[in-house]
């Protein structure tokens, strides 16, 4: 009985019921996890980006390089902290503060694992949970990105504020891809709670074919594959990683919005990004990759995979793989251009998300029809998607007129054209005179004599 209440699923109404100390320490816990996961994510990526590259990257200092994050926050936290003449010093120290505590602030809806034993109290391994807690990540993450406009409106350089600029516009562009794959979590799971989701992910589905039920993954990253494709690039330009990184191009911006910033204000912005990255891969785990529960392979063979404390161990290791998947984009791809980042958002992101969600609600529309009638609506559908994506008019380019077209259609009374093979002729008003000389190569006459 202790082992089946040790694997249960917390729900609402277990939250709000924990002493004052064990609320202190799951904040306590929250905060150091962020903390710490941000200290090995940067050396974690130093190092895979280092063997991606071919080199061995931070190997010196501590065991395998683990304490040079620490000795480089230490040595940016003592370097002189330059304030620029131009800046709004009270915005310019803010806006640092503002990244990091929004980052920081989503791990408190964030379910680590199932109800647990702690000193003699079942309790939830989260810090609280909310009927719209996914709503609160969404404004965790939009928030954010209000520190990095700022501190690049603040610094009172052009260079930072092009770079806020480029996080405002990335915001609008992605946050809305973003909002819309999170809706289909929403109608599948029934529910905007993150335990509640992480919930629903346990149970498998079932799909009726042909009278016979087929057990499927309950993962919405499996049922739900284009909203999980499209949520994962949406974080990836939220948290402005490579080859999102547009708000802080070094080649075109000099580091963007923190250039003006140094020592211990760049290390918080620093660690803001790290922090968002590690969060965002946490929000990822909950919606899509079945929370803190074990995958398939392992709770078929171990029954109590899911109980006690080793869920947190399944919830560390899915963190772990998505963060090593931002190092790996970051060191495979190139940043993109700006125009192909925002087309890419707009014209390719959205429009794929609201049909994506538009097929989604016909198929949960139909769940309670007769097996025949769905299996024909769902034939009739794809049928008309099919044909409406074959007769679609392609934009195609007028061809493009040649040199001698271009040069018929000129309007009488033009200036004169250049030549077009680039050869000046002649003029015929200067007589050209070749002056005949002897080679150099000969020898001189018997006429000739020493000077």
């Amino acid at each position: 009985m202790s082992a089946l209440y040790l694997a249960q699923d917390p729900t609402l109404a277990d939250f709000g019921k924990d002493p004052w100390w064990l609320v202190l320490g799951k904040i306590v816990f929250a905060f150091a996890f962020g903390l710490l996961a941000t200290l090995l994510g940067v050396w974690f990526e130093r190092r895979v980006v280092g063997r991606m590259a071919v080199r061995p990257g931070p190997n010196q200092v501590g065991p395998f390089g683990l304490l040079q994050t620490l000795a480089d926050g230490l040595k940016m936290a003592f370097k002189e902290d330059i304030l620029p003449k131009a800046a709004d010093k009270v915005v310019y120290f803010f806006a640092p503060t503002i990244s990091v505590i929004c980052a920081v602030t989503a791990l408190s809806v964030v379910p680590f694992g199932p109800m647990v034993s702690i000193f003699g109290h079942w309790t939830p391994l989260q810090v609280t949970d909310v009927p719209v807690a996914v709503l609160v990540l969404l404004a965790c993450s939009s928030m954010g990105i209000y520190g990095i406009v700022l501190g690049g409106w603040a610094s009172g350089s052009t260079y930072p504020l092009l770079g806020g600029l480029r996080s405002s516009a990335q915001m609008i562009s992605y946050e809305v891809a973003m909002g819309l794959s999170i809706v289909a979590v929403f109608m599948t799971a029934g529910t905007m709670s993150t335990s509640g989701i992480v919930a629903a992910q346990g149970d498998a589905t079932r799909l009726t074919v042909f009278g016979t039920e087929i057990p499927a993954p309950g993962w919405y990253a499996i049922l739900l594959l284009p909203s999980f494709i499209i949520f994962f690039i949406a974080t990836v330009g939220e948290t402005n990683r490579a080859p999102f990184d547009l708000p802080e191009a070094e080649s075109e911006l000099v580091a963007g919005f923190m250039t003006e910033y140094s020592s211990l204000k760049f290390a918080l912005f620093m660690l803001s990004e790290y922090v968002s990255m590690v969060t965002m891969s946490a929000v990822t785990t909950t919606l899509f990759l079945g929370g803190w529960r074990a995958p398939a392979p392992i709770t078929t063979i171990w029954a109590g995979a899911n109980s006690g404390w080793w869920p947190m161990l399944w919830f560390f290791a899915k963190v772990v793989i998505l963060v090593f998947v931002f190092v790996w984009l970051r060191g495979t791809l190139p940043r993109l251009r700006y125009d192909q980042f925002m087309r890419f958002g707009w014209k390719v992101l959205l429009p794929i998300n609201l049909v994506w969600i538009l097929v989604l609600a016909g198929l949960r529309s139909i769940e309670d029809w007769q097996s025949r009638d769905r299996l024909l609506a769902t034939a009739v559908g794809a049928g008309v998607l099919l044909l409406v994506t074959l007769l679609w008019p392609s934009r195609k380019q007028a061809p493009k007129p040649s040199v001698q077209e271009q040069v018929n259609s000129r309007p009488h009374g033009s200036f004169p054209l250049p030549p077009m093979d680039l050869q000046v002729p002649p003029s015929p008003r200067t007589k050209r005179v070749v002056a005949e000389r002897e080679p150099a190569n000969v020898a001189a006459g018997s006429d000739s004599r020493e000077v």
